[in-house]
Parts: C-alpha cells; structure tokens; sequence
C-alpha cells in the first residue's frame, strides 16, 4: 500500500467518523473520532477471529503509518505551532513560576512516583518488569499532551489563569519529558548490551541545558528571522508561506542539531503569534493567517486522533497488562497531583490561585498522541520486552482522553461555579488562551 493510499484512508475514515460524530454523538471532536475509531479497531480484532487474514491486512496497513515516526517528526510540529501562534505571551508570562517549575520539576517527580509505583503493580500483576523499564513509562506517561489538552480546554470555557496554566504547562514539559525519555532509554539500551552505563547528575543537566535551553534559543533565532521577513512585506500569501517553512524548516533543523525541537517551535510560535502578530502584519494578514493553521490544527488533530483509536491493533491483550494498565490509571493521577500540587501549595503563600487549581490542574492534564508514540518507539526496539508498556500506556491515554476530556467541563462547572469560593474569576468562560492585543502596523 503506498503512502498517498494511507493517506487517502485515513482522511477518508477521519470525514466519515467526524460526519457521525456529529449528526449522532454530538461528542468533543477530538473524542468522538477516536471512539469511533477504536470501535472500528475492536471490529477489526473481533472479525479476526474468525478471519485472521482481516486482522493481519488491518494490522500491516497499520504498521505502514509508522504512527511515532509521522507524529514526532512531522504533525507534533503543526500542532505546537498553531497551539502557540494563539497563547498570549503576557499571560503566559505572568504564570511563568507555576509553568516552569510544573513543566521541569513536575515531571521528574512524576517520572520517578509513576516509576516507583509502577514497579509495584508490575510485581502484584506478574509481569516483572524491570525497575527502569518502570521509569521509561513514568517518563513517557507523565508530560501532558498539548494536542489533547488544547484540543479539550479550548472547547470547554475554562478560568483564563487555569488554562493559560495547564496549555502553557503542556506546551513545554513535553519537551523536558522526551528528553527523560530519551537519557532513560539510552541507559536502558546500554545495559541491555551489556555495557557500562555511567550516569551523573551534572551529565544529564548538561544534556537537558543543551537540548531545551538550545532549543529555545534556537526557535528564538528562527522565529526572529521569519518575523523580520514577515514585517518587510504585505502580501498575506507570502506571510502565511514564510509561516509554513518555519515549522517546517525550523523543526527538521532543530533535530539535526540534537536540539529539543518541541520547545524550538513553541517558543518561534509564541514571538509570531505575540510579537509578529502586533508589528508586522495588518488585519487581513491576521485573518487569514489565523483561518490557515487553524484549518491544519483541526485536519492534523482530526488524523491524529483517528490514528490514536486505529493503534489498538497493535496491542497485546493478555491480562496481566490489562489489569495493570487500568492499575496505572490511579497511580498516575496521584502522581500528577503531587506533582502539581506541591509547587502550589508551596506558591499560595506569595499568591493566589483559583479555588480547587490542583484538582483542576490534575484531571485537565490529559495524556495523548506523545505517550503512544514514545511507547511505541521502545516496541519497534523490543516488542516483546516492551509490550507491557504500550498497552499500560494505551490503557491510560484513553481514560485520559475520553473520561476526563468528557468530565472536564461539569467538574469545572461543580468546582468553579458560583459556588466556587464566590471567585469571580472562576465564572470567567473563555473559548482560547488569552488572544494577544491587536495592534496596526505602524
């Protein structure tokens, strides 16, 4: 099957699923098609039982999308970008203690509380895994998924200070996430070779600096340059390509350069969307660059989340991993809510915060695309060594995604309604992250 026939599928599934969806379920969009589609995929699973061959030619077609490889490398990097190009700078910059030290310290914490106990469960289930593979799904489970949370959040009228922090949290621990990932997996790797693998705590503060800090002065770079091009014209067809070809270019770059590419396209989306979009562009420009990428953020989350209900194909259904999936749905939650709730609890005696934000802050972030795609590039390695891992993932990103992207709106409403403390602000109901000011050129 060749890529333009994959392509042609999955936008054709992803029409179909978003027609039902909404003549029959009326669901969020993002949720809908991906409960339509994990319903096509138990179709699938239940005809191959009695039709092996069915499964096996759903299953092949599946493992041409190379689901990690397109979502890492190529749609993460639209996705962040239109999520950023619409997040106001000064808000985010006036949540910027709880974002930094959530989206950094958060999730380490996270990583080593899901690992911990994790092994547990992995004991009390029979699978056995080894400590650090533990550590793998804590890290990669752990960072919250800015295309599921501002998928969800932008949909449901949350109090502006609390979204702007969950979006903004979203929007950078990913980066901090797979650079855990990625120092856990290479120890993993390593010992699984047998060599030697020695780690210090100033190596892999030397890596992080390199990778995110890199990163970010690197999408500073880009995103300075494509503004300064943006600003020397007034054609909005050519602003719009310039925008394009910095997501595109500015990420392929960033990788080559072993930089965190996620954290370089945030930060060239936030000085486009802030700053370009004040100084250098009038209002059509504006219009039309807005119409553009939200048109691709809604088409690429629409693919995405067809993809993410398709994968169920290339899970293994044994108990064991089962029962410890659906364990690891608790164990990440409280393991969110430490994470979060600490450095709340440590802020609120220099600031205030809405009533009930740790709660908020742990059922709002949701788990997505990222998860997947990081558990699935451990089974391309070792299917059988790493099988547990997806499925336990798979598990715990659609609780997060269809159970508390479904009740995300009626807790907000039960905990920031009017009776919520009497906090006006929690009455607040908007549709996005704070718009920047709209200012002409001069």
């Amino acid at each position: 099957m060749t890529t333009i026939q994959l392509l042609a599928i999955l936008i054709s599934l992803a029409a179909l699923f978003s027609y039902i969806n909404h003549r029959l379920l009326r669901m969020p969009t993002t949720i809908g098609l991906m409960v339509l589609s994990m319903l096509t995929s138990l179709l699938l699973v239940v005809a191959g039982g009695y039709f092996p061959a069915v499964r096996e030619c759903g299953r092949d077609a599946l493992a041409a999308i190379n689901f990690d490889a397109i979502l890492l490398h190529g749609m993460l990097a639209y996705l962040l970008f239109a999520g950023a190009l619409h997040v106001n700078l000064g808000d985010l910059a006036g949540q910027k203690w709880v974002i930094g030290i959530t989206a950094t310290v958060g999730v380490v914490a996270s990583t080593f509380l899901v690992g911990g106990m994790t092994y547990g469960i992995t004991q009390v289930t029979g699978l056995d895994l080894p400590f650090l593979h533990c550590l793998l799904f804590g890290s990669l489970i752990s960072p919250t998924d800015p295309i599921a949370v501002m998928g969800i959040l932008k949909k449901v009228g949350a109090p502006k200070t609390l979204e702007t922090k969950i979006c903004g949290e979203s929007l950078f621990n990913d980066g901090v996430g797979v650079v855990v990932f990625l120092v856990l997996a290479g120890i993993a790797a390593e010992k699984a070779g047998g060599g030697h693998v020695e780690v210090s705590a100033g190596g892999i503060a030397l890596l992080f600096a390199y990778e995110a800090l890199g990163g970010a002065l690197f999408g500073l770079a880009c995103g300075f340059v494509v503004y300064r091009m943006i600003k020397s014209v007034n054609n909005y067809q050519v602003e719009v390509l310039l925008s394009l070809s910095l997501v595109s270019g500015g990420y392929v770059l960033a990788e080559a350069l072993h930089l965190s590419a996620p954290i370089a396209i945030v930060v060239a989306g936030l000085l486009i969307g802030n700053h370009g979009r004040s100084f250098a562009m009038d209002e059509h420009t504006r219009h039309h660059l807005d119409t553009f990428w939200e048109l691709v953020d809604e088409i690429l989350n629409a693919l995405l989340f067809v993809m993410i209900g398709l994968e169920i194909l290339e899970l293994t259904f044994a108990w064991p991993m089962v029962a410890a999936g659906f364990m690891a749905i608790p164990v990440t939650l409280v393991a969110r809510f430490i994470a979060v709730g600490v450095p709340i609890a440590a802020l609120r005696r220099v600031r205030t915060f809405t009533p009930h934000a740790a709660k908020i802050m742990t059922w709002g972030g949701l788990r997505g695309g990222i998860s997947v795609a990081l558990a699935l590039t451990l089974v391309d390695h070792d299917a059988g060594e790493h099988a547990p891992i997806l499925t336990m993932t798979y598990i715990v990103v659609v609780f997060s995604i269809v159970v508390q992207g479904m009740t995300i709106s009626p807790l907000l409403r039960r905990w920031c309604g009017d009776g919520g403390a009497g906090n006006t602000e929690c009455r607040m109901q908007n549709g996005r992250v704070g718009s920047p000011p709209q200012r002409k050129v001069p």
